[in-house]
């Protein structure tokens, strides 16, 4: 029965890190495609449970960041050091969307370049979240981690401006 059990969890952590792949392909192939497409393929994404890096954004990020990711979130005026404008990352990066970076800036393990770490460091919380959430149940912790990290990156990706 645990064997059963082991086997069923590992194979969703399998699907859910496919998911988080399909999903970050996804959203770059709506937005390389015409508006019809982008509209078609969002309501597609709706109809399977919404928007996965845009719920991450909007409940770890957006207090901070601000809800369309330009930095004028809440909580502006209790940090000591303005959170950048999120829109203009690929601008600043010669036209390229800086996957990389970004990953290690929000996963917060190796990135000594933010400043201060006034930012919260996702990568060690979702892997506290993940303890807690699944508890005896085994779960591979990196997987977890790196499919929250992809789902907000790819969002990310999203919100640059053209």
């Amino acid at each position: 029965m645990k064997q059963v059990k082991r086997s069923c969890v590992m194979g969703a952590v399998v699907v859910i890190e496919a998911l988080a792949l399909l999903t970050a392909a996804g959203g770059a192939w709506a937005q390389s495609g015409s508006g019809a497409q982008s509209g078609a393929s969002q309501r597609a994404q709706e109809r399977r449970g919404g928007d996965p890096g845009k719920r991450e954004f909007e409940s770890n990020c957006a207090a901070c960041h601000g809800k369309g990711g330009q930095g004028d979130g809440s909580v502006v005026e209790l940090l000591k050091r303005a959170p950048p404008d999120l829109t203009q990352l690929s601008r600043k990066n010669g036209g390229v969307f800086p996957i990389d970076r970004v990953y290690q800036t929000i996963e917060g393990g190796t990135v000594t370049a933010h400043g201060s770490r006034e930012m919260p460091i996702w990568g060690r919380d979702y892997r506290i979240q993940g303890a807690e959430y699944y508890m005896d149940v085994p779960y591979d912790p990196e997987a977890y981690v790196r499919t929250r990290l992809l789902w907000l990156v790819e969002y990310l990706s999203r919100l640059q401006v053209r």
